[in-house]
């Protein structure tokens, strides 16, 4: 029999964090100052940032030391496991060998965490009560709400209002880590009810969200912002899920040719991607593929350019794939993909073309999530799935090629909270935007 499962001891859960930075051939763009255009300093995110994540956020230095109370929170669920998806391929009748990284064993069912506590720790440390953020699907917020709850701090969670309704039990599993929780836009915040001023049946985005969370961020004291994706050190903290998988894959005695992820805002594709790409920088063949959703194509329709991370133009300017800070997507149930921008970096590699980016529609990511499930006995999220969908048509173009090819994707959550959607599809309830 095939081996299917590669497993890690706690032994090897990564002791630093790896900063692509250091490494991309040309230096990343600044975010600039919205007032006078000039390259933003320190100063210009200590309002809402802590200075830990600051010093993060602007380093170029290659490996950051993980804090040993971050590793011992970590070693909660890490290392991931690492699959061989040997059904999927029979099933495929495909030469390709396809792996799958598994993040959706943390306790909140995905990726989000190996962030969301190292921010919290940070905050922690400096003596701040309470984070305010925003959460789309709703992963992000139960990460930072378990966070905050691990190192005794208050949470306060605005999420997209359309995936509020569209699953409740995220808004459940907040709660019971003992953070408030409000659908955004929300009446909590001037900028929200402006919103419901103009559309009092707006679905929402992750960029009006976030423009509530800053906003109660700078009006109150002993508050700092936490954000999921999109900025440096986000995706500077998910790289433990690469650097895991470079020692899994040796343990299967392969090297990946393809690495895929989906991508939102970034965080979980840079966190399987990046230490591969540090291969490819180095002169290593492997492609890198970022997938999204046709409804909110940021990488393949949007301008690379300068533009605000929130719809009330409260960040800096950061130079990312954008669709517009005011772009309002379709209310499909990849909440977590709903994102008008792409992270810089992210952003920047795929400028620079080391990395690849395709889009799909929502009801074929649904059907090879369905396919994935019954293969693998895994219901994935609706996010993850994106990459699935990726993943088979990889493994498809093998079959037809008669090449043998080394697949690794991400499964960043499991979608057992997810179930609506599910119910939705198979009810025939969703449009194929």
């Amino acid at each position: 029999m095939q081996q299917r499962q590669f497993l890690l001891g706690q032994k090897d859960i990564p002791k630093q964090w790896y900063n692509i930075a250091a490494d991309i051939p040309v230096p990343p763009p600044p975010p600039l100052n919205p007032v006078t255009k000039e390259p933003a300093g320190p100063q210009d995110l200590s309002a809402i940032f802590c200075n830990s994540i600051i010093e993060q956020e602007i380093s170029n230095e290659r490996w950051i030391d993980i804090p040993e109370p971050v590793l011992d929170a970590l070693a909660m669920w890490r290392p991931s496991p690492l699959y061989r998806a040997i059904r999927l391929e029979e099933k495929l009748g495909t030469p390709a060998k396809i792996f799958y990284k598994y993040e959706g064993t943390s306790p909140v069912g995905s990726h989000k965490l190996n962030t969301a506590l190292a921010q919290a720790y940070y905050n922690k440390q400096e003596g701040i009560k309470r984070l305010a953020t925003e959460t789309g699907a709703g992963q992000w917020g139960c990460a930072l709400a378990l966070s905050c709850s691990y190192f005794g701090m208050e949470c306060t969670v605005y999420m997209v209002k359309v995936s509020y309704h569209q699953k409740p039990y995220r808004k459940s599993m907040i709660q019971s880590f003992g953070a408030t929780i409000y659908p955004s836009p929300s009446p909590q915040t001037k900028f929200g009810r402006s919103i419901i001023e103009k559309d009092p049946d707006s679905p929402g985005s992750l960029g009006i969200a976030i423009s509530e969370a800053l906003e109660d961020t700078v009006s109150n004291k002993g508050v700092k912002y936490s954000l999921g994706s999109v900025s440096n050190h986000v995706l500077l903290h998910q790289t433990v899920i690469g650097q895991e998988c470079k020692k899994q894959m040796e343990m299967a005695g392969v090297y990946p040719d393809v690495v895929i992820g989906c991508v939102g805002g970034g965080s979980n594709f840079a966190g399987i991607a990046f230490p591969f790409i540090a291969d490819k920088i180095a002169g290593k063949e492997v492609r890198a593929v970022a997938v999204e959703p046709t409804a909110c194509p940021t990488l393949t329709k949007g301008e690379y350019r300068y533009d605000f991370g929130d719809t009330a133009q409260m960040t800096p300017l950061f130079k990312m794939y954008t669709l517009g800070s005011d772009f309002m997507p379709p209310g499909i149930h990849s909440g977590g993909l709903r994102y008008h921008g792409m992270a810089p970096l992210v952003s920047l590699c795929y400028d620079q073309g080391l990395i690849e980016a395709v889009a799909y529609p929502q009801l074929d990511v649904f059907d090879a999530a369905v396919q994935f499930a019954k293969a693998e006995g895994i219901i994935p999220a609706p996010e993850s799935s994106h990459a699935i969908k990726c993943a088979i048509d990889e493994a498809i173009k093998a079959k037809e090629e008669g090449k043998e090819r080394v697949i690794l994707f991400n499964v960043s959550g499991n979608g057992y909270l997810d179930l609506g959607a599910y119910d939705a599809y198979f009810a025939g309830q969703l449009t194929q935007t």
